[in-house]
């Protein structure tokens, strides 16, 4: 098979379209129909489904670009070993994480890792799904949950708690409770149940309500735990958050501190390939002294 033919294949596949792959890749939408074309023909097999509102894969179609998909992700690896210094790491580090972690935690000490790292530039892509390290959506991710792909190498960053906590203003429009059975008659903040969770035992305060009232409902559902959190500080209700989140904003107020709550592990997660990369290294271990100086 031409590799020329294949990498241009590979861009029409994720694109989904010959318009959006001649843009990516710089050539005439003409020059990308006849090259499919060419490789059609080569492999006697039609790869696509051609309609008016673009391409769909056929299911030969399919198996080449699970294969494609592989090989670059593989290249881009590689293309970021070959380019990375042996002295002092270099290049570019995509991380994900989910959006309260980063949108809250993160975001307040990467400045300190770029100060010290300064030829190494990061994306931080915050998400409350999983992306694949494996297909190369991002270079290393911190997440909640242990990871379930035999391939990714992980580390223990942190054991993180929850509490309950609401707002001084709303303590003075509804009082405090003292008892779970109270909050019955307070408005409750959850995570929701329409989205998965982006780590386990979120909805802990509307569980345990349930434990006491089969029917509750919470006042509000937010699937996003800054929007929580941002909810909760503007005194608009009662909620269950993870600890390091209502602890940086100090003038929240932690509720029914009797209340026992659940604990989630955080871990840093890389594929085995970048083991050896001294991006990933230098950034694992700055976390790594950053985690051990916050209280969780």
């Amino acid at each position: 098979m031409d590799w020329d033919k294949l990498r241009i294949f590979h861009a029409v596949a994720e694109s989904g379209s010959f318009t959006r792959a001649s843009e990516s890749l710089g050539l005439s939408q003409s020059a990308v129909s006849r090259q499919m074309q060419g490789l059609e023909d080569s492999l006697r097999v039609a790869l696509f489904h051609r309609h008016a509102r673009g391409l769909v894969l056929t299911e030969q179609g399919e198996l080449l670009h699970r294969t494609t998909r592989e090989v670059f992700a593989k290249l881009a690896v590689t293309e970021s070993m070959l380019a990375e210094s042996k002295e002092r790491p270099t290049g570019h580090l995509r991380v994900t994480t989910t959006v309260g972690f980063g949108s809250m935690w993160l975001t307040g000490q990467i400045g300190e890792f770029l100060d010290a790292y300064p030829e190494i530039t990061v994306s931080l892509l915050v998400a409350d799904v999983e992306l694949d390290l494996g297909m190369r959506q991002a270079d290393v991710a911190i997440r909640m949950t242990p990871p379930r792909q035999s391939d990714l190498i992980q580390r223990h960053l942190f054991t993180g708690h929850f509490g309950v906590y609401c707002a001084p203003s709303y303590i003075n429009r509804f009082g405090t409770p003292t008892a779970l059975a109270d909050l019955r008659n307070h408005r409750v903040i959850s995570y929701g149940e329409q989205l998965p969770a982006p780590f386990p035992g979120i909805n802990f305060l509307v569980d345990a309500l349930r434990e006491v009232d089969p029917d509750y409902q919470p006042a509000l559902t937010i699937n996003n735990v800054y929007g929580m959190a941002r909810a909760v500080e503007a005194g608009v209700g009662i909620g269950g958050l993870p600890a390091f989140l209502a602890e940086e904003r100090r003038q929240l107020v932690r509720v029914l501190p009797e209340l026992k709550t659940p604990s989630v592990d955080a871990y840093f997660v890389y594929p085995a390939e970048l083991r050896e990369s001294r991006r990933v290294t230098v950034f694992r271990d700055f976390l790594l002294r950053r985690v051990a100086m916050t209280s969780f």
